[in-house]
């Protein structure tokens, strides 16, 4: 019965499509390119810490960047070094590191046998961080020393 009536189909149209474009390709400067000449709008962001690793150790170069700032409103408020108004010198500080935290952070680094360069990776900061802490010249951050009780195994905080 192959002659008999119409020819008709059986199937329905397949409709084949590109996929939507990944962020990636968005991106793309030929994706750019072929939105600004089909007119579409296209809107630019740039991020303010794109790249950078801004976690914690940032606020310690704030507080050294403060430290500095103050060191150098003490060298204009105490011209001589003779001059009898140290109670902005006592005040500065104490807001530095004591002599007992930075030995207790030494030794206890030392005791574990890593290097400044090594503890600074463990707890995910700055080499530069390690080194201004044992020197006495960095702001205690709770944050970092939170990190260096746990890395070290010492409680570098409170009572003994």
């Amino acid at each position: 019965m192959a002659g008999v009536g119409p020819i008709s189909q059986d199937w329905e149209p397949v409709v084949i499509r590109k996929k939507a474009p990944t962020a990636a390709a968005k991106k793309d400067e030929k994706f750019v390119n072929a939105a600004r000449r089909s007119g579409a709008e296209i809107e630019t962001l740039k991020k303010s810490n794109a790249g950078t690793n801004k976690a914690a150790s940032s606020s310690t170069s704030l507080n050294t960047r403060k430290l500095d700032e103050d060191s150098e409103t003490l060298s204009l408020i105490l011209p001589c070094a003779s001059c009898k108004s140290l109670d902005y010198l006592e005040e500065l500080a104490d807001d530095r590191v004591p002599t007992e935290l930075k030995k207790a952070i030494m030794q206890a680094r030392m005791d574990k046998k890593f290097t400044q360069a090594q503890l600074a990776q463990m707890i995910n900061e700055k080499p530069q961080i390690i080194q201004e802490y044992e020197s006495g010249k960095a702001i205690p951050n709770q944050q970092i020393l939170t990190k260096l009780e746990r890395t070290l195994g010492v409680k570098l905080r409170g009572k003994k």
